[in-house]
């Protein structure tokens, strides 16, 4: 649980929220709140659920990534103690310092891609269920901005001082409870983290985009005149 969690707070740091105010908006904002979306993410009932889910689907990769980890673990301290007896003698040969030096270091990525290897499938589970509230979070903070009549959010490291009325994050995991009561951990076939987040950036994008090309007609104007 522990490992699902700090993946967690690392992918949800880097949500793709949405400016929510234009900058004049922003100057005239009148009511001001907090909320911590990554923690809000993590309070969710979807993912409380999925991280659950996870636990139990993938008991078995997560069961034997942390025994081969003990026993990698085991083999290095191995080679770390053959490094500091070679390091402590006097004189100190370097060939053979060099040599448990590298030991150590190969060890060290080849343990940790062997153990990358047997969680990939976990990892990828919750990337997915990360991605799936991401994609929904802008929306859930819109909800609760309105509920709590908010026109102006801040994440509290961008706070000096605060009054803890002013933390609106419960409203948000309100919200995103509503909006997003659960998620699957199956990730389709084919999929890439971030994957999700990605698709509706571009396809914002892809709307802002034929907004702008249709302004000049809605807006009654003459197209230029091409020779």
């Amino acid at each position: 649980m522990k490992k699902i969690i700090a993946a967690s707070a690392l992918a949800i740091a880097a949500l793709s929220v949405s400016p929510l105010l234009s900058a004049p908006a922003i100057a005239q904002a009148k009511s001001v709140a907090l909320a911590d979306v990554r923690v809000a993410a993590s309070r969710s009932n979807a993912f409380t659920v999925a991280s659950q889910q996870i636990q139990t689907t993938y008991k078995a990769q997560i069961d034997q990534q942390e025994t081969r980890g003990q026993t990698l673990q085991a083999e290095l301290n191995v080679l770390v103690a053959k490094y500091n007896e070679e390091a402590k003698k006097t004189p100190q040969n370097q060939a053979a310092l060099q040599a448990a030096a590298k030991a150590v270091q190969d060890k060290r990525q080849s343990a940790s891609a062997e153990l990358n290897k047997i969680g990939e499938p976990v990892d990828l589970a919750i990337a997915y269920v990360e991605d799936q509230i991401s994609v929904r979070m802008n929306e859930a903070i819109r909800a609760a901005m309105t509920a709590k009549k908010v026109d102006l959010l801040l994440q509290p490291d961008a706070v000096l001082a605060r009054d803890p009325s002013t933390d609106i994050t419960d409203a948000v995991v309100t919200e995103l409870n509503r909006i997003l009561p659960n998620v699957s951990i199956t990730p389709p076939a084919g999929y890439k983290p971030g994957q999700l987040v990605q698709e509706k950036n571009q396809q914002a994008m892809d709307q802002a985009r034929a907004a702008a090309a249709a302004q000049p007609a809605a807006s009654g104007g003459t197209p230029p005149v091409t020779r």
